[in-house]
């Protein structure tokens, strides 16, 4: 297990450079080794995290004084990455991962999944049956913590990747998309933009203005990069956002249906997303309902020329098929790397107050975009990812450094 102490200490990076451990700015003695890609500087929420770290050491010092750590410490925390700190080399291990569970039997029902080909697809099978509740205010942050930790322990135990999920940082991307070291299309990268289709218009987004994430000038097959022949088979649903995609056998989707895996390289939906938003996120809500709604963009942005909201905005980076179905949208590898930066900015914000924040759940009194569940105690709700993993108590999956019996214990750089 490739823990703190043994993270590499040089990585060959974007550059073609080694780059060394830098050392946290305001002289706190970080017990992370932090490497970063020389291309790209710190933004504002790369620098709230920083700043962060003593809070978080102070947290966990008091968990372990009480008790309640679980043998986690920030000495054997896991730690995540953002896409390009890491070496090519461990991009195209974690590329390499995701091609592996590809050619593995799935462990989903045949029966109830006959489109789910392989253990790839067991997730993509779980997400869109259970879509509404993951997406429900008391699951959205929690569930979604679980699953992509369950997709990150298949890659680990099933197909010997020996790093962790990492996340994007939208901010470094935003400005040019298709040439980011994420989807310029080369081996290092998680594929290219797909191959332009003048009828796919953008995804709609009916209440904001303007009230379309306008195409970026893709919506066909993707034909570079790592998943150039990956085969999607599940899907599309009548959540999709592609236009002339083969009608799946099934009408809940559940069918095989062989196809081509679909992107559209969006600079406007990933500029929704930009590091001022998300550091106007954490910074300027300091209640989980004011957190929750903007993210969600809810109400909708004024004056913004990019109104979608943090999740939103992240969802379409490149989304068309299966990315762009709600139902589906984790059949494009990107969908885990979205949800583990949603992951670390929900974490950035709890660790600013942990005592007070930790297991705070949204209960927004408003026109939610999201379902909502209002009469349930959380202390009672589990979460069950049935053929995934076994069940948990919905707020173990609040706690990533100790929750989850200990399971869960990493942290962000």
């Amino acid at each position: 297990m490739m823990t703190i102490g043994s993270a590499l200490l040089l990585l060959p990076l974007l550059t073609g450079v080694r780059g060394a451990a830098v050392k946290p700015s305001g002289g706190y003695a970080s017990k992370i080794e932090i490497y970063r890609n020389p291309v790209y500087p710190l933004d504002v929420v790369d620098k709230l995290e920083e700043d962060t770290m003593p809070k978080v050491d102070e947290w966990m010092a008091k968990k372990i004084a009480d008790g309640k750590n679980n043998k986690c410490t920030l000495e054997t925390a896991a730690v995540r990455r953002e896409w390009s700190d890491m070496s090519e080399a461990m991009r195209q291990e974690y590329t390499g991962a995701i091609n592996c569970l590809l050619k593995l039997p799935p462990k989903s029902d045949k029966t109830r999944f006959p489109g789910a080909l392989n253990r790839y697809d067991d997730f993509v099978a779980f997400h869109m049956t259970h879509a509404m509740q993951l997406h429900d205010n008391m699951h959205l942050f929690g569930a979604h913590k679980y699953y992509v930790w369950l997709f990150e322990e298949a890659l680990r135990n099933e197909c010997g990747y020996t790093g962790y999920q990492p996340y994007m940082n939208y901010d470094r991307y935003s400005e040019d998309p298709w040439n980011s070291p994420l989807l310029n299309g080369n081996a290092s990268s998680l594929g290219g933009n797909g191959k332009p289709d003048p009828a796919y218009k953008g995804v709609a987004q009916p209440g904001r203005t303007p009230n379309i994430i306008a195409s970026g000038g893709g919506g066909g097959c993707v034909t570079e990069g790592p998943f150039s022949d990956m085969v999607v088979s599940l899907g599309p649903t009548n959540m999709a956002t592609g236009v002339g995609l083969p009608k799946n056998p099934r009408a809940d989707g559940t069918g095989s249906n062989p196809r081509c895996l679909r992107r559209d390289v969006n600079r406007n939906a990933v500029m929704g997303a930009t590091a001022d938003r998300a550091y106007t996120l954490l910074t300027k809500n300091n209640d989980m309902d004011s957190f929750y709604n903007y993210l969600l963009g809810t109400p909708p942005p004024r004056n913004d020329p990019y109104p979608w909201g943090i999740h939103t905005a992240g969802h379409y980076v490149a989304a068309v098929d299966p990315g762009g179905d709600a139902m589906t949208s984790p059949g494009d590898p990107l969908f885990y790397f979205h949800h583990t930066s949603l992951d670390r900015l929900w974490w950035i914000w709890q660790m600013q107050d942990p005592a007070n924040r930790l297991y705070s759940i949204p209960f927004v009194d408003m026109n939610m975009t999201m379902p909502m569940k209002r009469a349930v105690d959380p202390h009672n709700v589990t979460v069950d990812m049935e053929w995934l993993g076994p069940p948990i108590k919905l707020l173990e999956t609040h706690d990533q450094l100790g929750g989850n019996n200990g399971l869960f214990c990493y942290v962000y750089v």
